[in-house]
């Protein structure tokens, strides 16, 4: 069979059929799946039997992976898997994952474990399609600004209501302290497209005071958050979905009463962000070497 991409929204998302990831792939179908991850930002496949070995396996097929996490604690015996369950927490926050290193991942994936009963879905959103929807004004100020982002705050649960594990959670994450500079505009190193690279752990403009910041930052995210922008990914058994970390957000919508939710995340090594004017990101504060590679 050869690979089918099917949309499923105009700016943001496609299904993947006519491949079994759960084999190796040969060297036209990476390029296949890298052509459609290039265009739609984020891709979807069904019916896929993997356990975490085959997830690391498919992943290795874009790159060198990363640790699970530069802080929290991989799944047993697979340090390059994440799970990512509601008893540890809840990410209901936008974010890119860990852009508070020098060079986060270029790609996630994330593959379907135990799913609630109802709700539960993954928020992606283009950040290609937010710097597309600026005004031209406002583009022109996000083209000359850089957001240091970091990991030494709470991103999901506000201080008065963390309980004692909680507290032992927030720790854990903030256990090495990570702040780097990052361009607010940042180009995609294989198509050229400009995306807002901001999301959660970006905490401060450069140069900016804190309230000053806040103020832009929300103001770009709004076009992050904008719908029509948005895929809303309605988990089911046996799936998994890959999306470029590079120009997108997410977002794990806390809206199914507490029931069970897990999926794992393995992700790919990726490069240095790269602004308009060519110059890369720069580290501030910590080491993330033992969490990943830089890719080339």
């Amino acid at each position: 069979m050869s690979i089918e991409i099917s949309k499923v929204t105009a700016n943001i998302g496609a299904r993947v059929s006519g491949v079994d990831i759960s084999k190796p792939l040969d060297e036209e179908q990476v390029t296949a799946i890298r052509e459609a991850l290039n265009v739609h930002k984020a891709l979807a496949f069904d019916d896929v039997h993997l356990d975490d070995e085959g997830q690391q396996a498919f992943a290795r097929h874009f790159g060198g992976l990363t640790t699970a996490h530069p802080t929290v604690a991989a799944v047993d015996g697979a340090p390059n898997v994440l799970p990512v369950d509601s008893e540890r927490g809840r990410a209901n926050h936008w974010h890119t994952d860990v852009t508070f290193v020098l060079n986060p991942p270029q790609a996630s994936t994330l593959r379907s474990i135990t799913i609630p009963p109802y709700g539960g879905e993954t928020l992606i959103s283009s950040s290609a399609g937010a710097y597309r929807d600026l005004p031209a004004p406002l583009r022109a100020l996000a083209d000359t600004l850089w957001a240091e982002h970091t990991n030494d705050y709470d991103y999901t649960v506000p201080d008065e209501q963390i309980d004692e594990e909680q507290a032992a959670q927030r720790a854990q994450f903030t256990s090495i302290k990570f702040r780097t500079a990052h361009p607010v505009v940042r180009v995609h190193p294989l198509t050229g497209e400009r995306g807002l690279f901001i999301g959660g752990f970006a905490q401060r403009i450069v140069g900016l005071s804190v309230g000053e910041s806040r103020k832009l930052l929300d103001l770009f995210q709004s076009y992050v958050t904008r719908p029509e922008n948005i895929l809303r990914w309605r988990w089911s058994p046996n799936q998994l979905v890959l999306f470029d970390n590079r120009i997108t957000q997410h977002y794990a919508v806390d809206n199914y009463d507490g029931r069970p939710r897990r999926l794992h995340r393995v992700t790919v090594a990726g490069d240095v962000p790269v602004g308009i004017e060519g110059k890369e990101s720069y580290s501030i504060e910590g080491d993330a070497s033992h969490y990943t590679s830089v890719a080339e």
